[in-house]
């Protein structure tokens, strides 16, 4: 089994990669959030990986954190979830926010992912129950209350999670939930 790559990265092709190790190209699968934070091309990399063998070829996947590939991992579990399904739930959510949403059963979240119906969301909230715990944002905890309810409200609205969380960033640490919508629809709107 591969469990690891370090080289060279010659290629970025979303979403694959091409690593040069010693001479030898391997592409790579990788999810978007691995695939945002790679180095420029020339530049050397490491890669964790996941070797998946199947009758029509054999496929390699690459992850920067250990979180990532664990949670691909557990994803690739649930019956009908393959590796091009757990792939987009990985470019669509951090594995923070994955677990997140899972903790606190949130459908919406994953239906918002390409690819991911109201059946499969609820699959994976049922089947990734207590498997994610050990990457539980911060969000996530019943201290932060206001945060998540900021945070759901404005995922209701339409925002993408990323726009979400960045204007959640941006606010002061004890705000209350209205207070806290308000000014994150401020700061969404100038943005």
């Amino acid at each position: 089994m591969i469990g690891r790559l370090s080289g060279l990265l010659l290629q970025k092709n979303p979403p694959q990669v091409l690593l040069d190790v010693q001479g030898v190209g391997y592409e790579l699968d990788v999810p978007m959030s691995t695939f945002y934070n790679l180095p420029e091309t020339g530049q050397p990399t490491t890669l964790l990986t996941h070797l998946a063998i199947r009758e029509d070829g054999h496929f390699l996947y690459g992850f920067l954190t250990d979180n990532e590939r664990y949670a691909f991992r557990q994803l690739l579990k649930i019956s009908g979830i393959g590796a091009r399904t757990a792939l987009s739930v990985l470019s669509g959510l951090s594995v923070d926010d994955l677990a997140g949403a899972v903790a606190q059963q949130e459908i919406g979240r994953l239906t918002r992912i390409p690819g991911i119906g109201k059946k499969t969301a609820e699959r994976l909230l049922l089947e990734l129950k207590g498997k994610l715990g050990d990457a539980l944002p911060v969000a996530a905890t019943p201290a932060a209350g206001a945060r998540g309810d900021i945070l759901n409200a404005l995922l209701a609205l339409g925002y993408s999670d990323k726009e979400a969380q960045a204007a959640l960033k941006a606010l002061p640490g004890e705000i209350g939930t209205s207070d806290g919508i308000r000014q994150a629809l401020r700061l969404l709107s100038k943005a």
